[in-house]
C-alpha cells in the first residue's frame, strides 16, 4: 500500500475526520452562499423571460438542482453503505446517517416545486406521473432509512440494516432519470445532457448550474456539520472525544 493511499485512510478514523471536517465546512458554506447568490442573479434577474411558459420558468432554478441532488445524495449514501458493509468502517455509516436529512429536503423540495411548476403548466397540483411517482418513492425511501435507522438501538445493526435499504432502493434512481424515456409522461424531458446540446438559452442554463453548485456545496457543509455531532455522539466514551470535551471546558 503506497503512503499516499495510507494518508488518505488515515481520515476513516473518527478521531482524525473530525478536526478536517471542521476545518472544510466555513469553506464549503462560502462556496454554497457564492454560487447561490451569483445563480439567483443570473436566474431570476439576467435570464430572458422564456417564450412559452413566461415568467412561471424561472422555478427550475430551484426544482432542477434540488431534483439533481436529491438523486445524487442517494447515490452518495448508497456508496458509503456499501463501503461500510465491504469494509466495515465506522465512519461510513456516519457518513451515510448525516447525509439522509439533507436528501430527504432536495426530495422534498423537488416535489414541492414541481407542483407549483405543474400547476400554471399542467392545471393540477400534481399527477400520477412516472417522474413524479419515483421521486416521491425515493423521498420514502429517505424517510424510511431515517426511521429505520431510528428505530433500532445498536449504531453498527442500524448502519447495517440501513446499507442493505439504500442498497435495494438504488434501482430507484435510474427509474427516476429514465422515466421520460421509458414511458410515455407529462413530464418534460431533461434540458441537460451529456450527449447532446442543452435545449436552453446559455445564460439559463449557467444560472441552473451555479445553483447545482449552490446546493452541492450546501449539502457537504450541512453532512459534514451533522456528521460530526454524530461522531462526539457515537465516540463519547473514547479518549479523544473525553480529551476534546475537556479542552472545550478550559
Amino acid at each position: 500500500m503506497s503512503s499516499r493511499l495510507i494518508n488518505w485512510y488515515r481520515f476513516a478514523s473518527p478521531a482524525t475526520f473530525y478536526p478536517l471536517a471542521g476545518r472544510m465546512i466555513p469553506w464549503f458554506a462560502a462556496a454554497a452562499v457564492i454560487f447561490g447568490m451569483a445563480g439567483l442573479w443570473l436566474g431570476l434577474l439576467v435570464a430572458p423571460t422564456d417564450f412559452q411558459q413566461g415568467e412561471g420558468y424561472r422555478i427550475i432554478f430551484i426544482h432542477v438542482p434540488a431534483s439533481w441532488m436529491s438523486m445524487f445524495i442517494y447515490l452518495v449514501m448508497a456508496f458509503w453503505a456499501a463501503l461500510g458493509l465491504a469494509f466495515n468502517t465506522r465512519l461510513s455509516g456516519m457518513m451515510a446517517t448525516a447525509l439522509a436529512p439533507t436528501g430527504a429536503l432536495m426530495a422534498l423540495l423537488s416535489l414541492w416545486t414541481g407542483s407549483l411548476w405543474g400547476k400554471p403548466m399542467w392545471g393540477t397540483w400534481w399527477v400520477w406521473d412516472a417522474r413524479l411517482t419515483s421521486e416521491l418513492i425515493l423521498l420514502f425511501l429517505y424517510i424510511g432509512f431515517i426511521a429505520l435507522q431510528a428505530a433500532i438501538d445498536d449504531p453498527l445493526r442500524a448502519d447495517k440494516a440501513g446499507g442493505l435499504l439504500l442498497l435495494v432502493g438504488v434501482i430507484n434512481v435510474p427509474i427516476i432519470y429514465f422515466s421520460v424515456k421509458w414511458w410515455n409522461t407529462l413530464h418534460q424531458g431533461s434540458s441537460v445532457s451529456l450527449t447532446k446540446s442543452p435545449s436552453m438559452a446559455a445564460i439559463m442554463l449557467w444560472g441552473m448550474l451555479l445553483m447545482a453548485l449552490c446546493f452541492w456545496m450546501y449539502s457537504i457543509a450541512v453532512a459534514l456539520a451533522r456528521v460530526r455531532i454524530i461522531l462526539l455522539e457515537r465516540e463519547r466514551h473514547t479518549e479523544w472525544v473525553k480529551a476534546l470535551l475537556a479542552e472545550d471546558r478550559t
